[in-house]
């Protein structure tokens, strides 16, 4: 059987519109429903008290029965009523009202009971006040009960009130008596099932605010989470390129402190403008990431026209890049020429770690319609960075860019020796993320 344990009243959520008096009579009913969720059996027990001193009580003081007991029905509208003893009244009374501490928790328990000691009572011909628990236990089955339990529950209860028409049939019309009864009973039943319907209601959209609430908590998490995604590969990128060149660099100008201090000295001004370059990149991206009030500097991001400088770092750290383009790239969204600048600079960080200062790279963008290739193919040895089959995060990094246009990102020796990247970009309307790409040995960098 549902164990409930709410109040019986409506909800009065939402009156705050109506006014202050409905405003406190809210958060009234919401202190009632706290008090009887910590509570339950306060208020059973105020109900069963209640109808004892409003129901019980008169026929306790003043008597009970409304005839002489000698069977004269026919004298004007009394009627012949059992004259009881007052242990017999208290007794019928007690089996009346006292199921009601149960009319929430086992309500088909209580209403069988009631109505059983219901039927006994007028068996016997006596009437008492204390019949309203009748109809308390109908409202609180239709309340609290499964709603199959209901038609057996009208159904008892139709015969009991049948059983009242036919005993007074002598004095009132039974027509009329079952007119009465009947309309009071399903008055219980259709107040009952209204509370009902709008308790379900008034569930659901707590249930439905919950689940927006856990939607937008997800929502907010997954921004969060693409965020630190985006500031992570924009660092590695920022980051792994200008450290590549510097330690190139380093390398060199120590190689060429003993045999030309010329060279060393152009190796060390070109570190420091790498690092200011770097230093730049990373205080833009930072700034993003403060609060607006502290008004951060922003610049451009780089774009198509910028690959030209980082060709020309390269070349300093070493390596030989031929660089050339088709179409016109530099009409392409800002977006777009991000992530070609992004691929294109993660593409010679890696040649230049893992292929040596004396590789030659050739690099082509090119613009063919909707699409955008990216081709970067060096003279390096080809061979693998680390362990078989491990990819670093310059790598994924690329094939989550392309997949933001629909692109993909394939990489692994070439033919001829040395290492071929190709992406493309798929930069029409109708293109959507995917990504799509082959296995590698030599997996970007780390």
């Amino acid at each position: 059987m549902t164990s409930v344990t709410s109040d019986d009243t409506g909800d009065f959520t939402g009156m705050g519109a109506l006014g202050p008096a409905a405003a406190r009579l809210a958060r009234g009913s919401q202190r009632l429903r706290q008090a009887d969720r910590a509570h339950p059996w306060v208020l059973d027990t105020a109900v069963v008290v209640l109808v004892f001193l409003v129901f019980c009580l008169p026929d306790l003081v003043h008597g009970h029965g409304d005839g002489d007991g000698d069977g004269d029905a026919r004298h004007g509208l009394h009627l012949a009523l059992t004259q009881l003893p007052l242990p017999g009244v208290l007794a019928l009374q007690v089996g009346l009202v006292l199921p009601l501490l149960w009319r929430r928790r086992k309500p088909s328990v209580a209403f069988g009971v009631i109505a059983a000691v219901f039927v006994l009572q007028w068996s016997l011909l006596v009437t008492l006040r204390a019949d309203i628990a009748l109809f308390i236990a109908l409202y609180s089955l239709a309340l609290h009960e499964r709603l199959r339990r209901l038609p057996w529950a009208c159904g008892i209860m139709a015969g009991a009130l049948v059983l009242i028409a036919v005993r007074i049939s002598s004095a009132i019309s039974v027509w009329d008596s079952l007119f009465f009864l009947f309309s009071t009973a399903l008055a219980a039943v259709a107040l009952a099932l209204a509370v009902r319907i709008r308790r379900a209601q008034l569930a659901g959209l707590r249930e439905r605010a919950a689940r927006l609430e856990i939607e937008r908590d997800q929502r907010s998490r997954l921004a969060a989470a693409t965020e630190r995604t985006r500031v992570a590969r924009e660092m590695h990128d920022i980051v792994g390129h200008n450290l590549s060149v510097m330690i190139s660099l380093a390398d060199a100008g120590a190689y060429a402190v003993g045999i030309a201090p010329d060279k060393g000295k152009e190796a060390l001004e070109l570190i420091g403008d790498s690092g200011r370059q770097a230093l730049g990149e990373l205080r833009r991206m930072l700034g993003v990431l403060r609060e607006a009030t502290d008004a951060p500097e922003l610049s451009p991001q780089p774009g198509i026209a910028d690959i030209d400088a980082l060709c020309g770092r390269v070349r300093s750290a070493g390596p030989e890049v031929v660089y050339r383009t088709g179409g016109e790239v530099d009409a392409l969204d800002s977006g777009v020429q991000l992530t070609v600048y992004r691929i294109v600079q993660e593409a010679l960080t890696n040649t230049l770690k893992h292929a040596g200062t004396g590789t030659r790279v050739h690099l082509a963008v090119a613009l063919e319609g909707t699409e955008v290739s990216i081709r970067i193919q060096d003279t390096g040895s080809g061979g693998p960075a680390g362990p078989p089959n491990e990819e670093g995060h310059g790598l994924a990094g690329m094939r989550e860019r392309a997949a933001l246009y629909g692109g993909k990102v394939s990489a692994g020796p070439a033919p001829g020796g040395g290492w071929t990247v190709h992406a493309t970009l798929d930069i029409g309307p109708q293109s959507g993320p995917q990504s799509s790409s082959q296995s590698s040995s030599r997996g970007g960098t780390s």
